[in-house]
């Protein structure tokens, strides 16, 4: 069975490894669809034992009119309507669209939209999506780190950590949630959070979530990591894009991604039947960071110790994250003999 582990200092227990949802139902050309969707929650949740799911409020990414934002928590909502003891097996995180959406009101009023197209009265883990900060360099996807300058104007209206954390707290007060915490947020910003709680006398995060993977260790080197363990301020770590956009799954080793191709042809091939996000025009130049003269170099090396351990590139990818102790859980893809 797949190990439990405990966020932090709260009491919520997460599998190992959890199911991302992002692409559920989405507009892409290899979103998985409602019946496949819940396939996988019967396979990882009802036989393997998984709990958590992974979501937000704003997916699936990308939408459209016929997928539209939102989706992907009423998908999960019908599968556990199936059933209502499937709720007790779960372990639900869902997500605020972040930035200026992100203040007191917003707070409450979105949860109660995810409330309800989940069908439940409750959420485990309400997260930021990504910082209330507007001047923070972005931290997903491994995108540009450069800060962004505004003036009062816009300032102004962002919220403040204290707003946060009293907002938050409130909802863990009413039973609406049972612990919280924010995706994409800097060290700075999730020091300066836990620190607010603290002071304040309220339930302070239990969990920040980044990118991090064999071939984006940034979480590592930038305090984050630091700041979450035990000996500091005890918060747990979820990790999503553990195989870097698809590139640790090998699939772009034998062919480059359509953005690299030296091949004209191939670009066009690629681009009309894509592997995966690396072959999108938009994704592909987005996510270039994974495929850079170092990374493809590091892939390379990986997917050679892996085969000369008699193990595949995922497999590799996947059950170093699950050995590191500063994660928590891993959201993505999880075959099935992953070591851990």
């Amino acid at each position: 069975s797949i190990p439990k582990r405990v966020l932090g200092s709260s009491n919520i227990g997460v599998s190992a490894c959890g199911l991302g949802t992002q692409r559920w139902a989405c507009a892409d050309f290899n979103g998985p669809d409602e019946t496949l969707c819940h396939e996988m929650m019967d396979r990882a949740v009802l036989e393997a034992g998984v709990n958590l799911v992974d979501t937000a409020e704003q997916y699936p990414i990308p939408s459209n009119q016929l997928h539209p934002r939102g989706t992907t928590e009423e998908v999960i909502g019908r599968w556990i309507s199936l059933d209502r003891t499937r709720r007790d097996k779960l372990v639900i995180a869902t997500k605020i669209t972040g930035g200026l959406n992100v203040n007191e009101a917003n707070i409450k009023k979105d949860l109660e939209g995810s409330l309800k197209r989940l069908q439940t009265d409750y959420v485990d883990i309400y997260l930021t999506h990504w910082s209330f900060r507007v001047s923070q360099p972005q931290q997903n996807w491994g995108q540009s780190l450069q800060y962004r300058r505004y003036g009062p104007k816009v300032t102004s209206r962002q919220a403040s950590f204290e707003e946060i954390v009293r907002s938050m707290d409130a909802l863990v007060q009413a039973g609406k949630i049972r612990g919280w915490g924010c995706c994409n947020e800097s060290p700075y910003g999730a020091t300066r959070l836990v620190a607010t709680a603290k002071s304040m006398g309220m339930v302070p995060a239990c969990v920040f979530q980044n990118d991090y993977s064999i071939l984006n260790r940034r979480c590592e080197e930038n305090g984050l990591f630091e700041m979450c363990s035990p000996e500091n301020e005890n918060v747990g770590f979820m990790a999503y894009n553990v195989l870097a956009g698809g590139v640790l799954t090998g699939k772009y080793l034998d062919e480059p991604a359509a953005p690299d191709q030296p091949n004209p042809a191939k670009a066009v091939g690629f681009t009309v039947n894509p592997r995966g996000r690396m072959d999108d025009s938009s994704w592909g130049r987005t996510l270039y960071r994974y495929r850079t003269e170092a990374a493809d170099d590091a892939t390379r090396r990986y997917a050679k110790l892996a085969k000369d351990n008699g193990l595949s590139l995922t497999e590799l990818a996947l059950g170093r994250e699950a050995s590191r102790s500063c994660i928590t859980t891993a959201v993505g893809p999880i075959p099935h003999g992953t070591p851990g």
